[in-house]
């Protein structure tokens, strides 16, 4: 059972096979099977990098049973329509452009083993990735808030400092007044005169004016610095919102550019083992030494080939021969006078006909 199957895999014809020996039968179950083993392979190799596309392992089973069955079938194909030759080159020519096919397959399929057997160092490049996105991120976010946060401060510095000149110019008058009253400076009288009461009534109108402007510049900075605790919420939420977009960068493109980030050396074997499981089949075929099943083969596609061609030759003598034969008939047929009389009556009546018909339509006009 499992040797027929093989057999149906090689894509060889049954009924010859089954009257060759049991060697010619075995080379041809191994071929069979080099062919079944890649299609399996294929198959794991999408399946697993279709589940890192799509996440669903119904989805990428189903779609990787399907590109298994289309491999299976071009190397069974192939295979089988690959002759046994005298010359290697003719051989070699016949299976060039499945060797191509095998590399390009071999690319596609051989980059999701990689990324499974080097899982942990690509989510260590994908984790130093991520941080750096992050950090940028960040940055670039922050520059929408920056300089709305920079002006505000700046508003609120020039706030502080009106009030801090004020009470510059108010702490400038107490000293006057006071030294006005210890006679140290001003009239230099001791006491409080006339001189000392107007120095004092200035500071005391400084000093009410100083704090009206607390006030009022006390409001102003509460509010605008209520306006840069809400530009940082704004700013810390942007950030929130973002994230996720970053931590979800660990698809099937970001997988591939983080390999290809590692060491070139073991990919390319890895890339190398999928090549030959890929040309597996064709390598099996080619150098499979020319055995009976060919000759077998090849003698009844020469019986087939000998049969259609007498077929093609004889159907166009025929065609020649009885052209030959009409062009005699129709000669002869020439000559007949009782032949040439009868279609001359006939073409006199057709032509009676004709004529009382159209004089029939001429009367019916007028």
């Amino acid at each position: 059972m499992l040797q027929r199957f093989f057999i149906f895999c090689s894509g060889a014809d049954t009924q010859i096979l089954e009257t060759c020996s049991n060697g010619e039968r075995n080379k041809y179950v191994g071929i069979g099977a080099t062919v079944f083993f890649t299609a399996v392979m294929a198959f794991i190799a999408s399946g697993y990098a279709l589940y890192t596309v799509f996440d669903n392992i119904y989805t990428a089973v189903f779609f990787g049973f399907i590109w298994g069955l289309l491999i299976f079938n071009l190397d069974r194909y192939i295979v089988s329509t690959i002759k046994k030759r005298d010359h290697f080159k003719s051989e070699l020519l016949q299976a060039a452009p499945r060797i191509v096919l095998a590399i390009i397959i071999a690319v596609v399929i051989s980059k999701p083993l990689e990324m499974k057997i080097f899982e942990k160092e690509i989510n260590q490049v994908l984790l130093e990735e991520k941080n750096a996105m992050t950090l940028a991120n960040q940055e670039q976010i922050a520059l929408q808030y920056t300089p709305k946060v920079d002006a505000i401060n700046q508003e609120i510095s020039h706030l502080k400092n009106e009030i801090a000149a004020k009470e510059s110019e108010t702490n400038a008058l107490y000293d006057v007044y006071i030294s006005e009253a210890e006679g140290t400076a001003g009239t230099g009288l001791l006491g409080k005169g006339p001189v000392y009461k107007e120095k004092r009534e200035k500071h005391d109108a400084y000093l009410a004016e100083l704090r009206q402007l607390k006030e009022t510049n006390g409001q102003k900075i509460q509010a605008l610095e209520a306006q840069i605790i809400a530009l940082g919420t704004d700013y810390q939420t942007a950030v929130t919102d973002s994230q996720p977009i970053i931590d979800g960068f660990d698809g099937l493109m970001a997988r591939i550019n983080a390999l290809g980030k590692l060491p070139w050396f073991p990919s390319f074997f890895i890339f190398l083992l999928f090549l030959a499981i890929e040309t597996a089949p064709i390598i099996a075929k080619l150098l499979a030494p020319k055995g009976e099943y060919d000759y077998k083969f090849e003698e009844q596609e020469s019986v087939v080939a000998t049969w259609v061609t007498q077929k093609v030759a004889q159907r166009k003598l025929l065609m020649s021969t009885d052209g030959a034969v009409n062009e005699q008939v129709y000669a002869d047929i020439k000559n007949e006078q009782e032949l040439y009389r009868y279609k001359k009556e006939k073409a006199e009546e057709l032509l009676r006909l004709q004529a009382d018909s159209f004089h029939n339509v001429q009367m019916k006009g007028l």
